[in-house]
This record gives structure tokens, C-alpha cells and sequence, in this order.
């Protein structure tokens, strides 16, 4: 490895402003601490901070010598690696800037970013991502040069273009000899005003967007949100989601390169729970969806157990419902609630901690969708620190927080220090801060639309602060509308209460300007098929088990429960569902039913199922659909089947808000 003497003396926050900056600090204070951890073939293999340093030299000069120059774009593609984390600060120390993709984009998906972002170099994992690269390469996407990391099945790939990651540091290490100080001056000469990275939106409606963010909005972001959580650089954090979202960008990389704390990578998406179980992060982040799973998970494995351990799980369950969130928040609990807990902690709590791999947990949040009460409430029972956070990929996440000690389940906190944050007259969320994105990449139209010019940032969602000066967010404004009758129709809401339930996995529900609501919805495979399995009932897959009464009857205790719950509240007690369909096949982001970061695409589907949803509306008990799908190899077909509906249980509204 290349030396580094021209390391700085630790610097101030006020200097340390960019990603290059901080790196260089860090190499020079902890140098022989732990960066980045990486899993391969079963073994944790480890890079100091002053290591990490010799690899993104190494990497930097190698694409300066292939003619990376300041102002470029650097395309990142793959899994949560270290090499393609120290490709993103190469790329900062040359004034240039990492567009990460989505990596289990198909080629089509990746050419629109790619194009849109004026991308000539890329960087990639593995060969199947390489295989898009050169797909898209043939139809003269302006990819001047592929970097790889994993050369399995590259062998025979003889492409002047393609080089692999080690073969490039090996050129840059020449070129950092035949260059003394370039890559010290190129490091300092970044800025905190400088684009920092690109990250595209999801594009529910549309094509992607690409935010542009600058150094100052991601460091002063990411240091902010440090120091309101009193982070340290001896945090763990387990890299596992995709890096292209901006909360990976924010809480695996942006950071950890502020404080100083270890990530650290998964051998592979199937070993996730593995290698967070054997980590044990003290630091940590999911969507709810990651929440519901595991939950789904140790209820399956409790059907398992013996009678006496369910009698004493649901005994000490029971208990933490009643006292354990009160105990993790501090608040007064009788001693012998106390003591019972603590023996809980020892026989229940404990041990289930150290299976979810949350053994060490300080602080975990969530956030993108609404998280349900009662999956919210387990986890603190259970004494983990999880609290509810409000974000955007244009204010680099940190918009509202809880703070400790103020964490309740229908809110999603406070303005993040430096954020201000306001309700406009209709009832949209708006917020201005450090974070705010510098511009839509060559759009300054939407730009304009989104951000005002003294800075306060449209979020497109509904929302009011509650009485004790939290933010609560109802619904996307758009998608909030009204039944024919006046009744309050929020979307997101009912489907968010639906997904509550372990064997919902996703909803769409439909409403504005017509006499009901009415859902589509799609059982969680696993969770179902467990349940089914247990009652000798067969099935073939999942429109075979999708079809069938028993699990309308099952689905049904869920629709009605929500039902009931909307019956209480003023503004939607009409909008209870009033007709739903289980869909014969599973919403996919391949068919373009969900964006890839799972997000439902309701126009798509309502467009793609119309007559699914006339039927809804409709007397009709039974509706004949075709689809077709598309197969992981690419391959499409044709799915037919005769899809039920069935009317739920209505229950009567309390009087309306006056």
C-alpha cells in the first residue's frame, strides 16, 4: 500500500466540510481504528480508517488516469461493498460526483439515469451488473469505462474498457508516484458548496429525478443528526440497503464519515439477519416493512414452540405491553413491575433481542411508511430504542425527529436542529434547513415548483402538528380526496392500518369521488402459507392460496378490524372499505407495479386492473382477469384467474368533528 504523509493535523468541524476532508482527518486521528468491515465466504475481513485512505487514493488516481476529471459522474452499481462505498469518496476527491443506481435494476431502468446524468464512468460489483453495463453500452449510452469488483465468471470478458478495481489501483499507485500532491490538492480543493452526489427519486409518477446535493447539505446534515443523538465514532451500523436511497447514503456512508464509526457489509441479502445477529450494530435503521418481517418471524417461530414457553412468552409479552416502553422512556413503573420486567429481560426480552440481532442496540429508527402501534410498541417494550423520524431525499432525510423520551407511535417528532418546518393553508408540509437540495439535475422547472426561493421545500404530503408539537403526517396531499359523500379519503392511511396486520403485505385502496372505498390486497406468502400449512390446508402457490375462503375469512378479521378503528375517528369513519378483492398475483416492481424502493404505483395499478376495479364498484361477486408477468430470467407470460370479492363489515361512525 501507498503511504500517505501529507495527512493533516485534526482539523476543526468548521474546516472538515467535505467528504475528502473528512477522510484525510480521520486517517490522521484514528488511522488504526476499524472503517469498514465486509463478509466474504463466512469470514469479516476489516479495513482501518488509514487503510481506507490507501485504497481510495489508489482508486482516485486510477480514474484520473483513465481521464476522470472534475465536475464527472461516477455511476455506482451493486450491493453494500466497501470498495463501492471508497469508489463514491474516489470520486469526491476528484471533484466529481457518485450517481448510485438501484441494483436490482434492469438494464431499460438503469439507461434513463445513466443518459439523464451525463454518466461516462461506472463502477460496478459483479458481473451481473457488469452484463447491463455492456448491454447498455452497445446502444451507445456514453460509458467510456467500467470498473469492476467481483471478478467471478469475468474471466473471459476482453473489453479495452473493462478493468477490474485492483487493476486500476495498481495503475493509480504509478500515477500517484508520477504525480506527487495530486491527489492532496485534488482532496482540498473540494468544497463544502461542491455537488457531493446525485441520488434519484423513486418516480411513482414518472420518470426519476436526480437530486443534486452539495457537501454542506450532507455533512452539515449528517453532523446535525449526530449531535442530536450523541452518536460517537465507536458506533456499529450494518450496511444492507440499497445505496442508491438516500437514508443508506445518510446513515452508512455520510455518517460515518462525519464521527467515525465502523460500518459494516453483509455477505449477501439472504444473510442479512445472519450477519446483523453476529454484528450486533449499536446504531440501526429499517423501514417498516423490515419491522413487520421479523416480527412475522418470531410469531411463526412461537407456533413452534412448547406449550410452556408460548404460555411464558405471551406471559412477559403481556407485561412489556403494560410497562416496558414506560421503563425505556424512564417514567415511574411499581418495584415489583420492575422486578418482574427484569426477570423477563432475562428469560424473554434478552434472548429475543439477541436473535433479531439487536443485543446492542442504542438508538434505531424508521421511517419512508407509517410503522403500525402495536409492531412499534413490541420493539420498545422490549427495551430497543426505536423512534419514528420524517425525511426526504431533497432535505437529506433529517427533516423531523423524536426526541428521547417523546416517542409516540402516530407521530414523527420534532423539527431536526437547524430545520424549520410549517403547515401551508391546504394542509401541506413544507420545511426549510441545512439539507435542503441544491436542484432537480437539468430541471429547473420542477426545481422551482419544489423549492421556493428563500429555501422552504414542498413535501407533497398532508400533515398537522398534534397538541404536543409533533408532526403528524396524514397522507401524500395528492392522493388525499374525498368520497362522493364529503368524507375525508386518505389512502395511504387505510393501507398503512391493513399492512399492520402479518399476513397483509401490501394494499391499494381506491375512493376519491366515488360512494365507497374499496381495496386490493396481497397476502404475505410466508405468514400465510405458514398459517395454512398448520391447518393441513394445501395450495399450489400464491394464486392457488390467494383464491381460497378460508383466507378471505382470515383477511377479513383484518379488513373489519380496520373498519372499527375508522369508526372512531370523526374525519374517516365514513370511509370505511366497504368491497375488497385478495389480487391473484403479488405486486411486483418488474411488472411496474411498485417502484424499487416498494413503493405502490396506484395510478399504474388502477390503470392495469380496471376492470378489477369496476367490479369493485359494481354487484359482481366474482371478476376473470389476464396479466401479464414478467419472470426473473426476463421471460414473460400470462396469468388468468377468477378473482373473488366480498363485502366487508361496516360499523357505525362517531358523530363528526364539529
Amino acid at each position: 500500500m501507498s503511504s500517505s504523509p501529507d495527512l493533516p493535523e485534526a482539523d476543526s468541524e468548521a474546516q472538515l466540510d467535505t467528504f475528502p476532508k473528512l477522510l484525510l482527518n480521520h486517517a490522521r486521528v484514528r488511522g488504526d481504528k476499524i472503517a469498514m468491515r465486509e463478509k466474504d465466504l463466512g469470514i469479516w475481513q476489516a479495513w482501518t480508517w488509514r487503510e481506507v485512505l490507501d485504497e481510495v487514493r489508489a482508486m482516485a488516481c486510477g480514474l484520473a488516469a483513465l481521464g476522470f476529471q472534475r465536475g464527472d459522474k461516477l455511476a455506482i452499481i451493486g450491493d453494500n461493498r466497501p470498495r463501492l462505498y471508497m469508489g463514491m469518496t474516489a470520486a469526491q476527491c476528484l471533484g466529481g460526483v457518485p450517481v448510485p443506481l438501484y441494483q436490482d435494476s434492469i438494464a431499460q431502468e438503469m439507461k434513463f439515469v445513466l443518459d439523464n446524468a451525463d454518466v461516462h464512468y461506472a463502477l460496478a460489483e459483479d458481473q451481473e451488473q457488469v452484463d447491463k453495463l455492456l448491454e447498455l453500452r452497445e446502444e451507445d449510452s456514453g460509458i467510456r469505462h467500467i470498473l469492476f469488483d467481483d471478478p467471478r465468471g469475468m474471466r473471459h470478458y476482453d473489453f479495452p474498457f473493462l478493468s477490474s478495481i485492483e487493476k486500476a489501483q495498481a495503475i493509480g499507485r504509478e500515477y500517484d508516484k508520477a504525480n506527487p500532491g495530486f491527489f492532496e490538492e485534488s482532496a482540498n480543493r473540494v468544497t463544502g458548496a461542491d455537488i457531493a452526489i446525485m441520488l434519484y427519486t423513486s418516480g411513482t409518477t414518472g420518470n426519476p429525478k436526480g437530486v443534486v446535493l452539495t457537501n454542506d447539505n450532507v455533512v452539515i446534515t449528517a453532523r446535525n443528526g449526530i449531535i442530536r443523538e450523541n452518536l460517537t465514532d465507536r458506533e456499529e451500523v450494518l450496511a444492507y440497503l440499497p445505496m442508491a436511497w438516500v437514508g443508506d447514503n445518510l446513515f452508512s456512508y455520510a455518517q460515518s464519515l462525519v464521527a467515525g464509526f465502523t460500518v459494516n457489509c453483509p455477505e449477501s441479502g439472504a444473510t442479512v439477519l445472519t450477519d446483523l445477529r453476529e454484528i450486533g450494530p449499536t446504531y440501526y435503521f429499517a423501514p417498516p416493512r423490515i419491522y413487520e418481517n421479523m416480527l412475522t418471524q418470531v410469531m411463526i417461530r412461537m407456533e413452534d414452540a412448547s406449550k410452556i414457553k408460548q404460555r411464558m412468552f405471551h406471559y412477559f409479552m403481556g407485561l412489556a405491553q403494560r410497562v416496558g416502553t414506560l421503563i425505556l422512556d424512564g417514567k415511574p413503573v411499581t418495584t415489583s413491575e420492575k422486578l418482574i420486567y427484569k426477570l423477563g429481560d432475562f428469560l424473554v426480552y434478552g434472548p429475543l433481542r439477541n436473535v433479531l440481532g439487536m443485543g446492542r442496540i442504542r438508538l434505531a429508527y424508521t421511517a419512508g411508511e407509517a410503522i403500525g402501534p402495536e409492531i412499534f410498541d413490541f420493539y420498545r417494550s422490549l427495551g430497543i430504542n426505536i423512534k419514528q423520524l420524517y425525511g426526504q431525499t431533497e432535505g437529506m432525510v433529517f427533516v423531523c425527529v423524536q426526541p428521547d423520551g417523546e416517542v409516540y407511535a402516530d407521530t414523527v417528532g420534532t423539527p431536526a436542529i437547524d430545520v424549520e418546518v410549517k403547515i401551508d393553508e391546504n394542509g401541506e408540509v413544507l420545511y426549510r434547513g441545512p439539507g435542503v437540495f441544491h436542484s432537480y439535475y437539468k430541471e429547473p422547472e420542477a426545481t422551482s415548483k419544489t423549492k421556493t426561493e428563500d429555501g422552504w421545500v414542498f413535501t407533497g404530503d398532508a400533515g398537522y402538528f398534534a397538541e404536543n408539537g409533533h408532526l403528524k403526517i396524514i397522507d401524500r396531499a395528492k392522493d388525499v380526496g374525498k368520497l362522493n359523500d364529503g368524507t375525508m379519503f386518505a389512502p395511504k392511511y387505510i393501507e398503512n392500518k391493513l399492512k399492520f396486520f402479518s399476513f397483509v403485505k401490501e394494499v391499494v385502496a381506491f375512493g376519491d369521488q366515488r360512494d365507497y372505498t374499496a381495496i386490493f390486497i396481497n397476502i404475505d406468502l410466508e405468514a400465510v402459507g405458514n398459517w395454512a400449512e398448520r391447518r393441513n390446508i394445501a395450495y399450489s402457490g400464491y394464486t392457488d392460496l390467494a383464491g381460497q375462503d378460508v383466507v378471505y375469512d382470515l383477511v377479513q378479521e383484518c379488513v373489519d378490524k380496520v373498519n372499527e378503528d375508522l369508526s372512531h375517528d370523526p374525519r374517516l369513519g365514513n370511509s370505511q372499505i366497504r368491497r375488497y378483492l385478495i389480487l391473484h398475483k403479488e405486486l411486483d416492481a418488474d411488472d411496474g407495479e411498485l417502484t424499487r424502493t416498494r413503493k405502490v404505483r396506484r395510478n399504474f395499478i388502477a390503470e392495469r386492473y380496471q376492470e378489477l376495479v369496476d367490479a369493485l364498484y359494481s354487484d359482481q361477486s366474482e371478476c376473470h382477469v389476464e396479466t401479464q408477468v414478467k419472470f426473473e430470467d426476463g421471460r414473460t407470460g400470462m396469468l388468468a384467474a377468477d378473482v373473488k370479492i366480498r363485502d366487508a363489515k361496516q360499523f357505525t361512525p362517531v358523530a363528526k368533528a364539529s
